[in-house]
């Protein structure tokens, strides 16, 4: 087969570019660090390095979305912790408050006390961030959530009633701000005692003592119970005793019917009276008519578990002149309610604040998992897209040394012809 000078020639110029575009490639990958300047260097890896550059960007907005997570669960967990050093306090001052050699002016003074937690608590309730959102305000985070009610006894939550979330992976999503009617107004289903109260319009000396609880599982105890003083009359004319005595009656929160659970029984100062299984023990000499009752934590009511209303109610039993048997026992048992509402709200506070806790370290745990993945997912796609310059400039220098020896063999092929050769 002949070939001819032109088809040599033009093999040779044709393999010469080849060359020198081989070396520009080559230049400018080692000049911008990238094996991949095209697609059309490597179709499969261009198309991997594109879904691990998505991988890439997500995994750096989750890492954003985690830290943004962690931080409003650590001022929600610390703000937590004023709340129930707060209520701490309010405690020890109801049990002082029980103390029977204080006087009025002593119990005004502890009212004035309590109004100065009370202020504590509502500021910690609308706690705000740094961007200046309520941290307690659920999906309404730019609006204060507590208010003063009008009538002065309790508050009104303006908030949101859901939790705001912050997707920190891609199957996880997180709470990052609990609703405060949850923390301020409500009470845990799991921690919290039944309330014990005599009415304010008692007469007499009678107080009434927390619950006791014998079956929590009983579902008899979800009635709100009635316990009514009158006297009963035994005997037969003309020998009868009038004896004092009380009576039982059950509410039904599901079908709001009442029933008789207790007749008129004689009452014993500092029995036991039994109400579902339950407990509670009345001291003194009720009179005929006082009332006193026994209801779940959670009525339904939110003035029933709002920490304001109860604050303020006690605020206002301790500003009460106690210079009677009367007004002492309404005192005491004003007390005892408080307590116990106090006590629900405040283990309702550590469950929440345990359950803060638990989400900060899951978002701790998602932290360091991220940034194990965004490791691995930067290393393979450097893997694939960057250069190997120790490789790439030997490969560079091997082909240009390459193109320089076929140029010069073929400028020493070009002046041979049979015309030289005859002449030379």
């Amino acid at each position: 087969m002949r070939i001819s000078s032109s088809q040599y020639f033009t093999l040779n110029v044709e393999t010469m570019n080849n060359q020198q575009a081989s070396l520009a490639n080559m230049y400018a990958q080692i000049s911008s660090g990238k094996a991949l300047q095209t697609a059309a260097d490597n179709p499969l890896g261009a198309a991997q390095a594109v879904a691990l550059s998505s991988q890439a960007a997500n995994l750096a907005q989750y890492t954003t979305n985690q830290s943004s997570a962690l931080t409003s669960l650590q001022q929600e967990d610390s703000t937590l912790t004023s709340v129930t050093n707060v209520m701490q306090s309010i405690q020890s001052l109801v049990v002082n408050a029980g103390n029977g050699t204080l006087n009025n002016t002593d119990r005004t003074s502890l009212a004035t006390q309590l109004q100065g937690y009370r202020s504590t608590l509502m500021t910690l309730a609308n706690t705000t961030d740094s961007n200046g959102n309520y941290i307690f305000a659920g999906f309404q985070g730019g609006s204060k959530p507590f208010s003063d009610n009008p009538s002065g006894v309790g508050a009104s939550y303006s908030g949101g009633p859901g939790q705001r979330v912050v997707q920190i992976s891609d199957t996880r999503t997180i709470n990052v701000a609990d609703p405060g009617s949850a923390i301020f107004q409500s009470v845990s289903s799991n921690e919290s005692s039944p309330v014990a109260s005599g009415a304010s319009a008692n007469t007499g000396s009678g107080t009434i003592s927390p619950v006791s609880v014998t079956n929590s599982g009983d579902p008899a105890n979800a009635s709100t119970y009635t316990i009514t003083f009158g006297t009963t009359t035994t005997g037969t004319p003309p020998t009868t005793t009038t004896v004092s005595s009380y009576s039982v009656t059950a509410l039904d929160p599901t079908t709001g019917t009442t029933t008789t659970v207790t007749p008129p029984t004689p009452y014993t100062a500092g029995g036991n009276i039994t109400v579902g299984s339950q407990t509670v023990a009345i001291s003194g000499t009720p009179a005929a008519g006082d009332t006193f009752t026994v209801a779940p934590a959670n009525t339904g009511k939110t003035s029933d578990t709002d920490i304001f209303t109860t604050l303020d109610s006690l605020v206002n039993a301790l500003k009460q002149p106690a210079d009677t048997s009367a007004a002492q026992a309404t005192l005491q048992n004003a007390l005892t309610t408080a307590g116990t509402k106090i006590s629900n709200t405040y283990n309702n506070v550590l469950t929440t604040q345990t359950a803060v806790g638990g989400r900060s370290q899951e978002v701790t745990a998602t932290q360091t998992a991220t940034q194990t993945t965004s490791t691995q997912t930067a290393s393979n796609l450097s893997d694939l897209v960057s250069v190997n310059l120790p490789s790439a400039i030997s490969q560079y220098e091997m082909t240009q040394n390459s193109l320089q020896a076929a140029q010069q063999a073929f400028a020493q092929i070009q002046k041979m012809s049979l015309f030289n050769y005859l002449t030379g």
